[in-house]
């Protein structure tokens, strides 16, 4: 906690657009795209998992209400970076490139992630 009592930022292993694979929970064993990152909370949103449903009230007479479904965001260290050309998930390195910049690699297949 920061000094107004507020989550503090955490810096993240995944970034929007990653694909990744849901290592724990109920959905584990799940593969799906980063949609969303919450780094105060550390939490993502991914694309086809942790899908629950919402019953919505009408808001006007004569409406009739609803349920919804969507994507609620799970914790970060609930994922994996995972390679699609090997089909295996793996933790991450971080190491400089030829042009000097700091680029992700995967510790299992070597693959450049950006």
């Amino acid at each position: 906690m920061n000094k107004k009592n507020q989550p503090k930022r955490c810096k993240m292993h995944v970034k929007v657009g990653d694909n990744i694979q849901v290592i724990s929970g109920k959905d584990k064993g799940k593969i799906g795209e980063i949609t969303k990152i919450f780094p105060k909370t550390s939490q993502v949103i991914i694309k086809g998992t942790n899908v629950k449903t919402k019953h919505v009230k009408p808001q006007q007479e004569g409406e009739s209400g609803q349920i919804t479904t969507f994507e609620a965001p799970i914790h970060s260290s609930s994922v994996m970076l995972y390679s699609s050309k090997k089909q295996v998930a793996s933790r991450i390195n971080y190491t400089l490139n030829e042009a000097g910049k700091k680029v992700r690699i995967l510790k299992k297949t070597g693959e450049i992630i950006d």
